[in-house]
């Protein structure tokens, strides 16, 4: 992890919620010569057992920074691909439609994060993720989304399956 990445990421820890979870890194791909990387990594939902998101998302080199000047930000660029990686269990969720935010990381010192937000689809019994950036200035149209279809498949709700 660059030291960019873990200065911003402990910086965000600090005023993280306690709901978020933590994200594993499982891959880094480089992608030019001066150093700058794709980044993957596994996310598990604390509230939906047997459900793993992979997030990607493009860590700046410092080369890159210093040749563009643009110092304290990475893109917003990022990706999401969500399976059923086991039995699913599903706890308290927000059923609304804003959903829950699942996972948080900064993409900036201070300014830009990358999001994941769960939503359930109670017409499609469906469980949709969702990658963003948030920033404090301008919101980007950068997103991405996975869905995980609970029809058919045997979900336990912990406190019932919503009606």
């Amino acid at each position: 992890m660059s030291k960019f990445r873990s200065f911003s990421l402990a910086a965000l820890l600090l005023a993280a919620s306690a709901g978020a979870t933590s994200a594993e890194v499982v891959g880094k791909v480089g992608v030019d010569w001066i150093g700058n990387d794709i980044v993957v990594e596994a996310v598990s939902d604390p509230e939906v057992k047997g459900v793993t998101c992979h997030v990607t998302y493009f860590d700046r080199s410092f080369i890159d920074r210093f040749k563009n000047g643009n110092w304290f930000e990475d893109p917003s660029n990022n990706s999401i691909a969500c399976r059923q990686t086991g039995p699913i269990e599903i706890g308290n969720i927000d059923l609304s439609r804003d959903g829950n935010e699942v996972f948080r990381e900064g993409m900036s010192l201070i300014w830009k994060t990358l999001v994941v937000n769960r939503i359930y689809d109670k017409k499609n019994d469906t469980l949709i993720y969702l990658a963003h950036s948030r920033e404090l200035t301008d919101g980007s149209a950068k997103m991405s989304i996975s869905t995980i279809p609970l029809y058919g498949q045997n979900v336990v709700w912990k406190n019932g399956k919503p009606q």
